[in-house]
């Protein structure tokens, strides 16, 4: 399976090559640094606000692994240069070579499920062990910049039943992070898996980034977007959204195929 790192400086606004090295941090912030994986979604833009609200500086991390809705790492790219992180690293990683998801394979995304569905089954569009693959990487960036946080934006309340979002899941692995790393055994801090929003509703998610000046028309949700990127409004993840934005009273930012539903 093969990878490339490219590494973004928000100082020059270019991309570094294909190393992994230390990117350039601003002389004086003083604070504490962590990684952040940075999907572009509405979660991860929510979990952005609030670890630098907590006082961290961020490393945010993406992939392109291979997702029908590569549509997303444009909204990551704009919500890393206008929300202040230190560096912005795009992982090339290619997930289709596996298959088994609706998401980087032809297999049609599921449209216009029921709640009841949601609750109930595991979806197609469930990409195998990707939270796994995805937390390793951001855990390997850690050890080599010497950061003990990492954040990311799963919840297990409005959520379409994937496995690795639960709170156990995060529990287990945040374990194998302290015990499968040099950093981890010899080190004096543990690693610690930050996710703020794993008990939220998504309401609450929006009503917590609304508070803190997200501005939630930069993001990108939608798993299968026309060729313009516009959302299709019935994928687990735009109705997810759409239920978000209508039970806290607000209007959807983005744009949907045929203009909405977008107002609750």
């Amino acid at each position: 399976m093969n990878s490339r790192i490219a590494t973004w400086n928000p100082l020059s606004g270019g991309l570094s090559g294909s190393a992994w090295h230390r990117p350039m941090t601003p002389p004086s912030t003083g604070k504490l640094e962590a990684i952040l994986l940075l999907s572009g979604g509405l979660d991860s833009a929510t979990v952005l606000a609030i670890a630098r609200e907590e006082g961290f500086a961020l490393h945010a991390l993406s992939f392109r692994y291979g997702q029908r809705h590569e549509r997303e790492l444009d909204a990551a790219r704009i919500l890393a240069r206008t929300r202040g992180v230190i560096s912005h690293r795009v992982v090339d990683l290619d997930l289709g070579a596996i298959g088994g998801s609706a998401l980087t394979s032809g297999t049609p995304v599921p449209k216009g499920r029921t709640p009841g569905d949601l609750a109930s089954t595991i979806p197609v569009t469930y990409v195998p062990a990707r939270n796994t693959i995805f937390l390793s990487y951001a855990l390997a960036v850690a050890e080599v910049l010497g950061v003990w946080d990492i954040f990311m934006g799963v919840n297990a309340l409005d959520y379409s039943g994937y496995p690795d979002c639960r709170p156990e899941y995060i529990a287990a692995f945040e374990r194998v992070a302290n015990l499968a790393t040099r950093a981890g055994v010899e080190g004096t801090r543990s690693f610690r898996i930050h996710t703020p929003l794993i008990q939220l509703t998504k309401r609450e998610i929006i009503q917590r980034g609304l508070s803190l000046g997200v501005d939630y028309g930069l993001t990108h949700s939608c798993y299968d977007p026309n060729d313009e990127g516009v959302a299709c409004g019935s994928c687990d993840s735009c109705q997810l959204r759409l239920k978000g934005f209508a039970e806290a009273g607000v209007t959807d930012p983005v744009p949907y195929q045929g203009g909405g539903p977008q107002s609750p």
